[in-house]
C-alpha cells in the first residue's frame, strides 16, 4: 500500500515537471517577443525579424508538447494567448511602424494599431470558440501567420525604406492582413496531420527539399511559403465563388447526386 502511495506521489510530482515544459517555451516566445520590441525601437530591424520567426516556432512547440504529454490547462492557454498578443502583435507592429511606416503620419501609427486590434480580437475569438470549429482549420488568419508574413517581408529587405509608394504598399499590406485575421475565411491548421504515418516518397522528396532551399535561399523560401499560406483562403474563396458564378449547374447535379443516393 505504501509503495503504491509513493508511486502515485511520483507520478504527480512528473506531472508537475512536465507541466512546466510547455510554459518554459511559452515564456521563451514571450521573451522573444519583447527583445524583437526593444530592437525594433533601436532600429535593428534585420534582428527584430528573426527573433519574431524563432518566437513562431516556440508558440508551436508549447502546443505539441502540451498536447503529446497531457498537460494542456485553461492556464497555459490564457497564457499562451497573452504571450502571443505581445509576440505577434505588439512586436510585429512596432517593427513594422519604425521600419516604414512612421513617416507616414498618422497613417503609418493608425495601420500597426489596427493590426494589434485585430490581432487581439483573433486571439479571443479563437479562445471563445476553439472547442466549438473544426480543427482542421482556422477561422481568419492565425496572428502567428501575419506576424511572420511581416517578418519576413522585413527581413527580406531590412533596410528602411525611402520611397514613399513603397511605404505606402506597406501600410496596405499591413491593413490587409489585420482584416484577414478577423475574417471568416478558413486557413489550415495541420493539426491533423500525424508524423507517425507513413507518408509517400513524393511528400518525403518534397519536405528534404526545404532544407537546402532555406539554406540556400532563406529569405526568399520564407516569404514565399508565408505569401502562399496568406494567399491560400482568399485564392481558394474567390475560387468557389466564380465556380459557383460560372458553373451553377455543377452543384445542383452534385447535390441531386447525392439526394439519390441517400434514398436509394
Amino acid at each position: 500500500m505504501r509503495e503504491e502511495t509513493r508511486g502515485l506521489r511520483r507520478v504527480g510530482r512528473f506531472r508537475r515537471g512536465v507541466s512546466l515544459l510547455p510554459t518554459f517555451f511559452t515564456m521563451g516566445n514571450l521573451f522573444l517577443g519583447f527583445r524583437a520590441i526593444v530592437a525594433s525601437i533601436e532600429g535593428q530591424h534585420e534582428r527584430a525579424a528573426p527573433l519574431i520567426l524563432w518566437a513562431i516556432l516556440l508558440d508551436i512547440l508549447d502546443g505539441r508538447i502540451a498536447r503529446m504529454t497531457g498537460t494542456a490547462s485553461d492556464f497555459g492557454g490564457e497564457l499562451d494567448s497573452l504571450a502571443d498578443a505581445i509576440s505577434f502583435g505588439v512586436a510585429p507592429a512596432v517593427l513594422f511602424y519604425t521600419w516604414a511606416c512612421r513617416p507616414v503620419i498618422p497613417v503609418g501609427w493608425v495601420a500597426a494599431f489596427l493590426f494589434v486590434v485585430c490581432g487581439v480580437m483573433r486571439l479571443a475569438r479563437f479562445n471563445v470558440q476553439k472547442h466549438a470549429v473544426d480543427g482542421r482549420h482556422f477561422v481568419g488568419l492565425p496572428i502567428p501567420a501575419a506576424a511572420g508574413q511581416l517578418a519576413v517581408i522585413v527581413l527580406f529587405a531590412p533596410r528602411p525604406l525611402d520611397s514613399l509608394s513603397a511605404r505606402l504598399m506597406i501600410v496596405f499590406i499591413m491593413t490587409a492582413l489585420s482584416f484577414l485575421m478577423v475574417s471568416t475565411l478558413r486557413y489550415p491548421s495541420f493539426k491533423s496531420v500525424d508524423l507517425r504515418s507513413r507518408r509517400s516518397y513524393v511528400t518525403v522528396l518534397g519536405v528534404a527539399l526545404l532544407f537546402p532551399l532555406l539554406a540556400l535561399h532563406p529569405e526568399w523560401t520564407l516569404i514565399m511559403a508565408g505569401s502562399l499560406y496568406t494567399l491560400f483562403a482568399p485564392a481558394t474563396y474567390l475560387f468557389g465563388q466564380a465556380r459557383r458564378r460560372f458553373f451553377p449547374g455543377k452543384r445542383s447535379k452534385t447535390i441531386a447526386i447525392g439526394a439519390t443516393s441517400e434514398l436509394r
